[in-house]
């Protein structure tokens, strides 16, 4: 089962912000530490980024976070590549370990430490942001 999706006050203000800046559809917000990830509805992923990413530079200064955009899929494979676009997935392999489902995303070597980050900080929230649309449970990267 996928986990719950539960937006605070404070997610639906960034929500709210996001959509007057952007003018995309949001399905998703999550808030974590430093970052904020907004998941666009399919085919908004460029509109919700703006030219040159000015609307990701702006909501970063009115935020003070960095900000992640992610289009949303109903293909988990896709959905995960998506996740991963910042660096260069060039593959998404999804079984079953026993009661759970993983997800192995191969990407770009150069990117490979950037994509778990530091503790392994940026694939914690990769995992929970998928977990919140469909059913896997754990990520590693390739």
């Amino acid at each position: 089962m996928s986990a719950e999706i539960v937006l605070t006050e404070d997610t639906l203000r960034y929500i709210s912000l996001f959509e007057a800046i952007t003018k995309a559809n949001v399905k998703d917000c999550m808030d974590t530490e430093d970052k904020l990830v907004f998941v666009v509805d399919k085919g908004q992923g460029n509109i919700a980024v703006g030219k040159k990413g000015e609307h990701v530079i702006m909501l970063k200064e009115k935020t003070g976070k960095n900000i992640q955009v992610v289009e949303y899929s109903e293909n988990p494979e896709q959905f995960v590549m998506n996740v991963f676009h910042i660096y260069g997935p060039q593959k998404v392999e999804i079984e079953q370990r026993g009661n759970i489902t993983h997800a192995t995303v191969t990407v770009d070597p150069k990117l490979k430490g950037r994509a778990i980050g530091k503790a392994g900080k940026n694939l914690r929230i990769a995992r929970d942001i998928v977990n919140r649309h469909h059913e896997i449970q754990s990520i590693s990267v390739d």
